[in-house]
């Protein structure tokens, strides 16, 4: 059994997560370029020497946050495959497909939530910093490879339209967690989260045009 953190330890813990927290609302709400330190300083309740101590810059601030919503995700898609697994062994397989569209539904769910960071612009400041982040880059391949494995069998299966390339199913996935659709729909305030979920979900994968019976 390891030792228990110390109480230094430990404050420093409840710090990082308040300040990482703290980036997550902002660069759900404002996004990194609107977004400044001082914000998130005083987001989290906290000098922004104090916080310069632990994070030397904006682009720290934001990979950490970017880290920890991987980290999610890639938790979340590991306990789908262990269920999977488990389903399958007792003879109720689950189909890859319905990963996808539980992996997209709970990406969809975080942004409603506030926690989801945007995604940042392909040629933004926070972009190059990300791509030198190798914390962000191995989580983002590893996410990418699990993702892209289910995409392969739905394909394979018929479930998805094999003739798209692979990684425009994935980009078009990876987009629903910053879809602006959903952050339109919820502050219009006439739907619920519910619904905008099934709604957005049914659409991505089933597309626009009436349902033929």
């Amino acid at each position: 059994m390891g030792a228990r953190p110390s109480i230094k330890a430990q404050l420093q813990r409840v710090r990082e997560d308040a300040i990482v927290g703290a980036v997550n609302r902002l660069l759900a709400t404002k996004g990194y370029d609107a977004m400044t330190v001082d914000e998130v300083a005083a987001e989290a309740g906290m000098a922004k020497g104090s916080l310069y101590k632990m994070f030397g810059s904006k682009e720290e601030l934001a990979g950490v946050a970017m880290v920890g919503v991987l980290d999610r995700a890639l938790a979340f898609s590991e306990a789908l495959r262990a269920r999977a697994e488990e389903l399958a062994q007792a003879g109720r397989p689950v189909s890859p497909i319905d990963q996808l569209k539980a992996v997209t539904r709970w990406a969809m769910a975080t942004q409603l939530e506030g926690e989801m960071p945007s995604l940042p612009s392909h040629n933004s400041n926070l972009s190059a910093s990300l791509q030198s982040n190798d914390a962000y880059m191995d989580r983002l391949m590893s996410l990418s490879n699990r993702l892209s494995i289910w995409i392969a069998e739905a394909q394979t299966g018929g479930q998805l339209n094999a003739t798209l390339p692979p990684d425009l199913v994935l980009y078009t996935l990876f987009a629903r967690a910053c879809d602006p659709v959903v952050a339109l729909l919820k502050d219009s305030g006439q739907y619920t989260n519910e619904q905008i979920l099934d709604w957005v979900l049914s659409t991505t994968f089933e597309g626009l045009a009436v349902r033929r019976a």
